[in-house]
């Protein structure tokens, strides 16, 4: 692709589509045509916010002829459709995580951009961000990893009746927080075995399908015998937040404590210094465009998220059946 700007679509009107638009306006060699929502209201002051377009649905963002890039940041279960439709329609396409809620229709969708020669990426910010970043450069310090455990939990009381707590738009925790597994198989490589339980709290007063809370871990065994616990939750039964990472290893141990990251080995505690995690999405952005106009490798790759689902779906398939699903 050679033609600039770069015309981008952008599909949502949400937390991550504010901070795309702010990324695409900042960018020289891209202009944001449009944008479309669910809410008009919503996406109406969205557009005004951002100097752009408003388009009366997502079809009529994919169709038009100005744009040549949709990025798709709207509720999940959208965002196997909209990316299918796109690429149908000859555009280059951008999903915020995860790319569908089914591993098939994600492999369909990758054999599709294949067949159109389009870029279809998938956002993993969690990959260019300072914590990342920091535990791969440590992780040679503590020898050889024997156990990990990343929990994120976040408390809302009232929980708020909106698509990131409803089982369709959301889809399984771990599916929809796709990432929590994907910093693990990008650091520590190909899972055997998990085992997974799930819990949600209904209210009389939720929608159907809406939940008040819900807690999900996970237990994976890498094929290298690494053990690693991931912990999700979220919502009004939660009091104590928490958002730590830790891997424990044979010469030392390394603990973030949200950005705070710590080394411990037998010399003692030493800091482990993190850069922030401001401007990621611009960074994503910038290698998206960076890719199309001059070829240059992207930070990630959509084999690799679509095999991070693999895991998300092992560990769904196990919070059903009670029982240890092989991969």
């Amino acid at each position: 692709m050679t033609q600039l700007p770069i015309g981008i679509g952008l599909i949502g009107t949400g937390y991550a589509a504010k901070v795309r638009a702010e990324a695409i306006n900042a960018e020289p060699r891209a202009t944001l045509v449009g944008v479309s929502g669910n809410t008009p209201t919503k996406a109406q002051a969205f557009a005004q916010t951002h100097q752009t377009r408003l388009f009366e649905s997502w079809q009529a963002v994919v169709n038009h002829s100005d744009v040549q890039l949709v990025v798709i940041s709207n509720n999940n279960s959208a965002h196997g459709e909209i990316a299918r439709a796109a690429l149908f329609a000859g555009k280059h396409v951008v999903v915020e995580y995860p790319i569908a809620l089914e591993v098939s229709t994600a492999e369909s969708l990758l054999a599709l951009a294949q067949n159109k020669q389009r870029l279809l990426h998938v956002e993993h910010i969690e990959l260019m961000g300072g914590v990342h970043q920091a535990l791969l450069a440590t992780l040679p310090k503590i020898g050889t990893p024997f156990y990990t455990r990343y929990a994120t939990i976040t408390p809302q009381n009232p929980a708020p009746e909106k698509w990131t707590y409803n089982h369709d738009l959301f889809g399984f925790p771990l599916m929809g927080a796709l990432s929590r597994l994907n910093r693990f198989t990008n650091a520590f490589g190909a899972v055997d075995q998990v085992s997974c339980q799930a819990s949600y709290l209904d209210t009389p007063d939720r929608a159907p399908r809406y939940y008040a809370a819900c807690m999900c871990t996970a237990t994976l065994k890498f094929r290298s015998g690494l053990v690693a616990d991931v912990i999700y939750g979220k919502g009004e039964a939660l009091w104590q937040p928490e958002r730590k990472l830790e891997v424990q290893g044979d010469k030392g141990a390394i603990v973030f404590n949200g950005e705070k990251g710590t080394l411990i080995n037998a010399q003692g505690e030493h800091p482990i210094e993190t850069s922030g995690r401001r401007g990621l999405f611009a960074r994503d952005t910038a290698a998206v465009i960076d890719y199309l106009i001059n070829g240059t490798p992207l930070y990630t790759n959509i084999i690799d998220s679509i095999y991070t689902m693999r895991v998300a779906e092992a560990a769904r398939k196990a919070a059903e059946t009670g029982q240890l699903v092989n991969l």
